[in-house]
């Protein structure tokens, strides 16, 4: 149990802290809806034009795919540096997660994703 304690005590002040912000949100929050109140806030001015579309999905995408790739790297390396520890099973396991991601990105690039305009 002590070896934990910290970890315990991390955790508990997380959570008083999250329970008592939104509880101080309720209590202390503006409880009247009005038009103002429901109107976008830009910058503490008005807005200047109506929006003009869509975004457009590619940088989206890109987005997605940067955090996809940046993911696959901090799995990659640590098993990268203990890979003979790990054993074949840790191989068959990455392979898969690879060709998981090797998957979406032959997807995304069939898809047009990544051609701009």
């Amino acid at each position: 149990m002590r070896q934990y304690l910290a970890f315990l005590l991390t955790a508990g002040f997380g959570l008083v802290v999250a329970v008592s912000m939104l509880l101080l949100s309720v209590l202390f929050g503006p409880k009247k809806k009005t038009a103002v109140k429901q109107e976008p806030f830009e910058c503490g001015m008005p807005t200047a034009m109506e929006p003009r579309g869509l975004a457009r999905v590619n940088f989206y995408l890109v987005a997605v795919l940067f955090v996809m790739f940046d993911i696959e790297i901090a799995f990659l390396y640590p098993w990268a540096v203990s890979f003979r520890q790990l054993g074949p099973g840790a191989f068959y396991v990455m392979a898969g997660f690879l060709a998981v991601l090797a998957a979406g990105l032959v997807y995304t690039i069939k898809k047009g994703a990544l051609e701009w305009d």
